[in-house]
This record gives C-alpha cells, sequence and structure tokens, in this order.
C-alpha cells in the first residue's frame, strides 16, 4: 500500500539535518588542507624535468581518477589498519572513522589539485616570470606577488567544481558508519521504519543544494576580485 506524501514533513527534519552539517564542513576543510598539499607536491613533480617523478604523479592521478569514491573508501577503511600493522605496529582500528574518511577524500581530492594546480601555474605566461626577475624580484617574490594572485584567479572556478564535488563525496561517509548529514537521515529512516524516505532524501538535496549555490556565489564574487588588476590592464 502507497503511504501518501507528507511535504511537512521536509520542513520537520530540515532542522535536524542542519545539526550535522558542522561533520560535513570540517571534513571538507580538514580535506582541504591535506588535499592541497599532496596536490602541490604532485604539480611540482608532474612539471618536473625527471622522468620518475612525472611518472608517479601521472600514475598516482590516473589510479585516483579511475577508482570509484566509495571503492578507494572500503579499501582505507579495511585495508590501511592492516597496512599499517604490519609496517608499524601500530593498532588503528579503534581511530575515528572520520579519519578515514578524510585520508580517502583527500587521496581523491589531491589527484585533482595536481591537475588544477599545474594548469593553473602553467597559464601563466614565461614572459612575466623573466621579466619579473630582470627587474630584480627574487623567485619567491616572483611566485608570491605576481604568479600566484594570477594563478589562484584562473584556478578558482575549477576549485570551486573541485570542493562541490568533495561535498558531495562526503556523503559516502555514512556507508562505514560514521554519522553525518546523510548517515543522520538514513538512521531518521529506519526509526520510522523506512517511511518518510523520499521527504527525508527531498530535505538532504535542498541542504546540499544550498550549501553548493552559497559556494559558487562566494567563489564568484572572490574570483571577480582576484580577477580586477587583470581586467583593468585589459
Amino acid at each position: 500500500m502507497n503511504r501518501p506524501f507528507y511535504p511537512e514533513f521536509i520542513i520537520n527534519v530540515i532542522p535536524r539535518l542542519l545539526a550535522f552539517l558542522p561533520v560535513i564542513l570540517c571534513l571538507m576543510i580538514a580535506t582541504v588542507i591535506v588535499g592541497m598539499i599532496l596536490g602541490f607536491l604532485l604539480a611540482r613533480a608532474r612539471m618536473s624535468r625527471n622522468f620518475l617523478p612525472r611518472f608517479c604523479a601521472s600514475a598516482y592521478i590516473m589510479a585516483m581518477r579511475c577508482t570509484p569514491s566509495i571503492v578507494l573508501l572500503f579499501i582505507v577503511y579495511y585495508a590501511l589498519p592492516e597496512l599499517v600493522m604490519v609496517l608499524a605496529g601500530i593498532d588503528i582500528n579503534s581511530m575515528h572513522k572520520a579519519f578515514f574518511v578524510i585520508v580517502t577524500l583527500s587521496l581523491l581530492f589531491a589527484a585533482n589539485m595536481g591537475e588544477l594546480m599545474r594548469a593553473a601555474y602553467l597559464s601563466i605566461g614565461a614572459e612575466q616570470r623573466e621579466a619579473a626577475l630582470s627587474a630584480g624580484l627574487s623567485e619567491a617574490q616572483v611566485f608570491i606577488r605576481i604568479t600566484a594572485p594570477q594563478a589562484a584567479a584562473a584556478a578558482l572556478p575549477n576549485f570551486c567544481n573541485a570542493l562541490t564535488g568533495l561535498m558531495k563525496e562526503g556523503a559516502l561517509a555514512y556507508t562505514i558508519g560514521m554519522i553525518d548529514m546523510m548517515g543522520q537521515g538514513m538512521l531518521n529512516i529506519a526509526r520510522n521504519y523506512g517511511a518518510y524516505g523520499l521527504e527525508t532524501y527531498i530535505a538532504l538535496a535542498l541542504i546540499y543544494w544550498a550549501v553548493t549555490v552559497i559556494l559558487e556565489r562566494s567563489f564568484r564574487a572572490a574570483e571577480k576580485r582576484l580577477s580586477r588588476g587583470k581586467r583593468s590592464l585589459g
């Protein structure tokens, strides 16, 4: 027998789901920090003149692109404790599930960031670097004052897309038992014996849509701010 659809349940369940939004934001912040550090190293390796770093970085990026997120999450969750136990004799099975989620998402995010950073850096003309060096600036000053701001402006749209994708990938955390927004939604459905599933999923979609719109508008404003000098020069 089909159960009636109750739109009012969507309004009632949203506050309960929003209580777990900070969990997702914390996962995203930790993942972005770790992923960008790894991504920077990958970008440097991809632009290296030596074959071995370029090959290893390219192989890693290809492997991450070809591996489904949920498969990598299960590999990290079940295989990483065994690997650490064999190599270091340390039992990490008792660690919080957020650790395994952050490791998984960081590995995936780093592959995207490596390619994004490399493309953004290469988009800056070499003549600007050469002119700055000839004017007496050091390599560090050229990077901080000239290359980095322009590369950041070029990378922002793709970074926003990567961040939005990261937020959606984080919803897989519930598959290993971590309670985030998606996990709380599944618990609500289970407590109602499978009822109100459609209403709960719609509430989750509305929250994700709202956060995505906020991210996109924020990055659009940041892109305009960083591009002011470029537009003025044009």
